[in-house]
């Protein structure tokens, strides 16, 4: 049974094993940041500074940071280890956590996408894995501020497997907000549906708020959602509620003029002007992107069930072509994803 004085290792120090971590770590639980390169060190050097959407605005000095890339040192000794790294670094994270990892830690899945939680469970046999979801963004300061800062951008919680015993209680601190779901794959595919925006953020290089308020872009968004969810519908599956809206109308809110779309979706619209999206961040750092879990998981399921998929594809393209360039977010207009000049 995990309690308040479990260690925590956050397994994928970035945007949101920062944030997560940093606001575990402010409320007195005892926390491990394992990760590379310059986060660490920036944590090392500056500490850590945590703000929220809120008006939340802390520092953890440098002296009560404990970061490490060294993954025998961070997980030695973990009864939770949230997991918090990219798709694409999934099974080397497990199998991380199966060489140094306690056989009785509670392991959660804090990833974007479907099917990490799975992927975790198959590498980690044996071993107690729980499907978790961060319904909330999270900027990550540029290369060389100090303190690093991680700060949330919009509202939203994070919600976990229900059936760890404590688990909750240990996570819910001030500034993240966690609750236990019995449906995780309900979740997942909701969060998924608005997880779709996150390639149109990068291709237009348009901070959220703005991006969303257009409704050219907004369009796009309805048509991915469109069909991810009739792919849904064939394949038996029922997606949870996330912005507040079922998920069978956002498409039909996405769709209004500008001026109603602000009346209707101030949750929505609820971000911070910083805001962007992992997979811009992503472009902007020559990173290879989640677009394989997001659309990828869209198409993957709409060709078991028949359904045709031309607009998630071809943003899934736009990305990978983004990706091979290497020259960042590529600036384009909502028509040029439509297929126009």
């Amino acid at each position: 049974m995990a309690s308040e004085a479990s260690t925590i290792a956050i397994a994928g120090a970035g945007s949101i094993g920062c944030y997560v971590g940093g606001c575990l770590a402010l409320a007195g639980r005892e926390v491990v940041f394992l990760g590379r390169g310059s986060v660490i060190e920036a944590m090392r050097k500056s500490g850590l500074r945590v703000s929220d959407l809120d008006g939340r605005d802390r520092r953890l000095e440098a002296k009560a940071v404990a970061a490490t890339d060294d993954p025998a040192i961070a997980l030695h000794e973990a009864h939770v280890i949230l997991v918090t790294v990219k798709s694409g670094a999934t099974e080397e994270m497990a199998g991380l956590i199966a060489a140094h990892g306690r056989p009785d830690a509670v392991v959660v899945s804090l990833q974007n996408g479907i099917d990490n939680a799975d992927r975790l469970r198959a590498a980690l046999p044996g071993r107690r894995v729980l499907t978790g979801m961060v319904m909330f963004n999270v900027v990550l300061s540029p290369d060389g501020e100090a303190p690093l800062r991680a700060h949330r951008a919009s509202q939203g919680e994070v919600m976990i497997d229900t059936g760890a015993d404590g688990l909750v209680d240990i996570l819910d601190v001030d500034g993240l907000a966690v609750e236990a779901h019995a449906d995780m794959k309900a979740v997942q595919w909701g969060k998924l549906l608005m997880n779709l925006n996150n390639a149109l953020v990068a291709l237009s290089d348009l901070p959220l708020a703005r991006q969303l308020a257009d409704r050219s872009w907004r369009v796009i968004l309805a048509a991915e959602i469109d069909e991810a969810l009739a792919a849904m519908k064939a394949a038996g599956i029922a997606p949870a509620r996330i912005t507040g809206l079922p998920p069978a109308l956002l498409p039909k809110v996405l769709r209004l003029p500008d001026w109603l779309f602000g009346l209707l979706a101030r949750r929505m619209l609820a971000i911070d002007p910083q805001a962007r999206s992992s997979m811009w961040d992503d472009l902007k750092r020559g990173r290879a992107t989640e677009i394989d879990e997001l659309q990828g998981a869209v198409i993957r399921l709409a060709r078991q069930t028949g359904i045709p998929t031309p607009v998630n594809e071809r943003v899934a393209a736009l990305i990978r072509q983004a990706e091979a360039e290497k020259r960042g977010p590529p600036k384009l207009m909502a028509r040029n994803v439509n297929g126009g000049p």
